[in-house]
């Protein structure tokens, strides 16, 4: 492989400041990508442009990129399954019987229960991000006005449940990226490798811990506690000068019309493909254990073995396909509404298709140029492997936080983060969660995230103030878990 030394580092910099300056992440993941070709191309730029263009392609080379692309358009056509038939309404019915009758309850005592409930309704939506934060921003506005809860509130319960949830629980399309990713810097094993990281996934957890505490402490700081003070002497649950932005639906396709609504609608298809998941994993991982102890053994190492890629389209389909027999048994769809909802759904995550696209290419790129080496032997000399983990996740929150992108940030971070900790001799797993759990911060906290935005939308909240009021949450939450990734650096090196 050439020795590109500096300009090795030039594409994924530029790719992030074009990010930083136009928010625009397809542009600048494509520059990078364009811009990685050119220099391996000896400057010629007719040469360059069109291995920019074979290297998109390439993408589809590895069957777990392909499969992965696959799976993030097909859960599209699952999600406009569930609202066509009206599950997820089905499902919000069903919580509004617990909603109404904590409703009749103590005033106190009520809004610390319905802010849990939408806690654990925005965990339990794990499978799409904006899905979460739209669903409980929108369905809990009501109670949450009625009880006197400012909105600043709900956009932040609605916020920091969605992606904790989605990077904890990776049997989704988050999990299938980042499964991706893993597979494009050589590890073997991304999915077993992505389960080990997530107990040094620290952010993510700690978030959810602040959150927790704050609902039941009733003990809020910062702009928050102004704004619960606004509400509860004066009533308004906003501020004076609040432009709040307002989002009525939860996706762009409107439901059946004539059919009742009914939770297991959403329920089943859902449970099927999370279930779905472990079963594959094993099938998949089965043939790759060779020494045979016990079954349960067996089977714990078929899980760890087997192909997270293959399983999570493998699920997806299943899940798709037991959705249309539920319908199509109770008449809510024919074949040709079915057909058509596949193919509004899979157009409608196409945008995130391109993005994997996207940053498999410049992950590859990187590869190609020796990114990560370069990186790696650079801070061989004065970066010691203790520092590593803080160092990395402070980094990709700054990516994130500028760019408004974790999934941009880990197809960047990553490809750096990989060879420097293998370089340094460092905890692979322990790297690669701060890298993940960094975006995480980053995207939390910042003003131009799509997640922060849509959680603004659907509390009808002020997105400045939403931002204002969850800052210093996150900010508590990324203080402690930088002072982890330290003393875990020096715990496991």
């Amino acid at each position: 492989m050439n020795d590109y030394g500096f300009l090795s580092l030039l594409p994924p910099v530029i790719a992030i400041i074009l990010a930083l300056r136009t928010k625009q992440v397809y542009v600048a993941l494509l520059f990078g990508i364009w811009f990685s070709w050119i220099i391996m191309s000896d400057w010629n730029f007719l040469t360059g442009t069109l291995a920019t263009i074979e290297g998109l392609v390439d993408v589809f080379k590895s069957p777990g990129n392909t499969r992965t692309i696959m799976f993030s358009a097909l859960v599209g056509a699952l999600l406009l399954f569930i609202q066509y038939s009206r599950g997820m309404e089905g499902f919000i019915n069903r919580l509004n019987v617990l909603i109404n009758y904590f409703e009749k309850k103590e005033s106190g005592y009520s809004r610390v229960i319905v802010q849990i409930l939408a806690m654990i309704t925005g965990l339990l939506l794990f499978v799409e991000s904006s899905i979460s934060s739209l669903t409980v921003g929108i369905l809990y506005r009501p109670i949450f006005d009625k009880l006197k809860i400012p909105r600043e509130k709900l956009a932040y319960i609605a916020d920091s449940s969605y992606a904790p949830s989605s990077i904890l629980i990776p049997f989704n399309a988050w999990g299938a990226f980042i499964m991706g990713l893993l597979l494009t810097q050589g590890i073997d094993r991304p999915f077993s490798t992505l389960i080990a990281s997530i107990k040094y996934n620290f952010y993510p957890i700690i978030a959810i811990i602040i959150v927790f505490i704050i609902i039941v402490s009733k003990k809020d700081f910062g702009a928050m506690a102004k704004a619960e003070k606004r509400t509860r002497d004066t009533g308004k649950l906003l501020n004076d000068d609040a432009k709040p932005m307002i989002s009525d639906t939860i996706t762009s396709f409107k439901p059946k019309e004539g059919i009742e609504a009914k939770a297991y609608n959403m329920v089943i298809p859902l449970a099927t493909m999370v279930l779905m998941m472990p079963i594959n994993l094993a099938y998949t991982g089965w043939d790759k254990v060779e020494n045979y102890t016990s079954f349960s053994n067996h089977l714990s190492q078929a899980i760890g073995n087997g192909s997270g890629s293959s399983s999570v389209l493998y699920a997806v389909i299943t899940s798709i396909i037991i959705a249309m027999i539920m319908y199509r048994s109770q008449g809510i769809m024919k074949m040709k509404e079915m057909v058509d909802l596949v193919l509004k759904g899979i157009s409608e995550l196409m945008p995130l298709a391109l993005l994997m696209l996207l940053a498999f290419a410049i992950s590859n790129a990187c590869n190609a140029l020796g990114t990560g080496q370069y990186v790696a032997n650079w801070s061989k000399d004065w970066l010691s492997p203790e520092f590593l983990p803080a160092i990395v996740f402070a980094l990709s929150a700054f990516i994130a936080f500028s760019t408004g992108t974790s999934w941009g940030t880990f197809a960047i971070m990553l490809a750096i983060s990989i060879p420097m900790v293998n370089i340094h001799g460092g905890n692979v797993t322990l790297v690669i969660a701060a890298t993940l759990g960094g975006g995480i911060f980053g995207d939390h906290c910042s003003p131009i995230s799509d997640t922060t935005i849509i959680s603004s939308m659907a509390s009808a909240s002020d997105h400045i103030d939403h931002v204002k009021t969850q800052l210093p949450y996150a900010l508590v939450g990324g203080i402690i878990t930088t002072i982890l990734y330290l003393a875990m650096g020096f715990a496991l090196n």
